[in-house]
């Protein structure tokens, strides 16, 4: 799966995109932000609050409890600012 990061999320993770292949146990969005989030100090700090982390699914905005797809492209978003 791929997986690409966006503005302060990829900041902090480090890295704009990567490609992982993920544990039978991650079958939801909740359950990869919370595997994520073990990977390291950057993606601790990334995501350290990942009810407001946004996330797509090739390009659909979709909720922390949608099942993702055993391929494709999932992008992680911080919320939306305005001004």
């Amino acid at each position: 799966m791929k997986l690409v990061y966006f503005a302060w999320v990829r900041e902090r993770i480090g890295k704009e995109s990567e490609t992982v292949a993920l544990p039978p146990e991650v079958g939801t969005v909740a359950e990869l932000l919370s595997w994520l989030r073990q990977r390291g100090e950057g993606y601790a700090a990334a995501l350290e609050q990942p009810q407001v982390i946004r996330v797509a699914i090739d390009h659909e905005h979709v909720t922390h409890e949608t099942r993702l797809p055993a391929d494709g492209e999932v992008a992680l978003f911080p919320p939306m600012t305005g001004g």
